[in-house]
């Protein structure tokens, strides 16, 4: 039966009709599930749905996670190409790195990665010419530091807690410490290489720090109650590079939507989806950053918000 429905839709009805019957099929793999790149994941699924995709009828979308193991994500990247899906987007760099390690074919979209360059993922910003491009997180600097000093205004000492083994992490680790010793404000930078380490890092930071900056390291955000438990007991306050962390009880994050950043991640596999070749499109940086604040947390945490940077945030929380 099946295989006469398919002659009759080669024969008898028009290439059109054929081509918008055509079941497509995309896998997504993410090095760890935690709220920021869940919702590129979602955010990459919705927009594939609203772009005419649905979901069991034109449409199959896998998904599997490594829980941040890295030998996990090289297995799921490994079935994944056994399995021949017309894209794979792959959230953040172990996921990306994994995949782009076993298939130079099938299209892959990386997404929530910072350097892309540094990863190896691309050379520049230019297309790539292969079958790889994506969306990155990738946040200058310097407005980082201008927002944490619009939180602690007198700050002298920066704590930095990072994965040595996530290239993310350690590329930001490296350049917030070079331009915060510009404005003579120093960096406690703590590895911790396990989500188990984050707790002991948090504590050596006790007396050194005015403040604790943190990224979308996956270590970091995956043991983020324990880092805010620290904060709380310590008075020191909790700054955060993506605003989910606001919802999970830092003070104040300025950075962008993940939700934000799958939409446009997932625009990039619709293109391709629709007949372009990855390595003709160029890679992406995610767009509009926004202030969010939780008063509750400032409180907690002992940070005395002024009334003008609570003016100037796009949400607030905890009031």
């Amino acid at each position: 039966m099946k295989r006469f429905f398919l002659f009759s839709c080669l024969m008898l009805i028009t290439p059109f009709v054929c081509i918008a019957n055509t079941v497509k099929s995309v896998a997504i793999t993410a090095i760890v599930e935690h709220p920021s790149l869940d919702q590129i994941r979602d955010g990459v699924k919705d927009e594939l749905t609203s772009s005419g995709y649905l979901l069991n009828e034109n449409l199959t979308v896998k998904y599997k996670s490594a829980q941040g193991s890295s030998a996990t994500a090289a297995q799921i990247a490994r079935q994944f190409i056994a399995d021949k899906p017309d894209v794979i987007v792959a959230i953040a760099t172990p996921s990306a790195q994994a995949t782009a390690a076993v298939t130079k074919k099938i299209p892959l979209v990386f997404a929530g990665i910072t350097d892309p360059i540094a990863a190896k993922l691309v050379k520049n910003w230019e297309p790539t010419n292969t079958n790889i491009t994506g969306v990155s997180d990738f946040q200058e600097i310097g407005p980082q530091i201008d927002f944490m000093k619009k939180i602690v205004p007198n700050v002298k000492s920066v704590g930095y807690i990072y994965s040595p083994s996530e290239i993310n992490s350690t590329v930001v680790m490296k350049n917030l410490k070079a331009q915060l010793a510009e404005q003579n404000i120093s960096l406690v930078a703590v590895p911790a290489q396990r989500t188990a380490d984050i707790s002991t890092a948090a504590n050596s930071l006790k007396g050194k720090v005015d403040l604790i900056y943190t990224t979308t390291d996956n270590n970091v955000v995956s043991a983020y109650e324990s880092l805010v438990k620290f904060a709380n007991e310590n008075k020191i306050p909790l700054l955060a590079s993506f605003p989910d962390a606001i919802e999970r009880g830092a003070v104040a994050a300025y950075g962008m939507s993940y939700y934000d950043v799958g939409r446009q991640s997932g625009k990039l596999v619709v293109r391709i989806l629709n007949g372009e070749k990855p390595g003709s499109i160029a890679p992406e940086i995610g767009q509009a950053l926004r202030l969010v604040i939780n008063i509750e947390a400032a409180k907690k945490q002992g940070a005395t918000l002024s009334p003008e940077v609570i003016q100037s945030a796009y949400k607030v929380i905890g009031e």
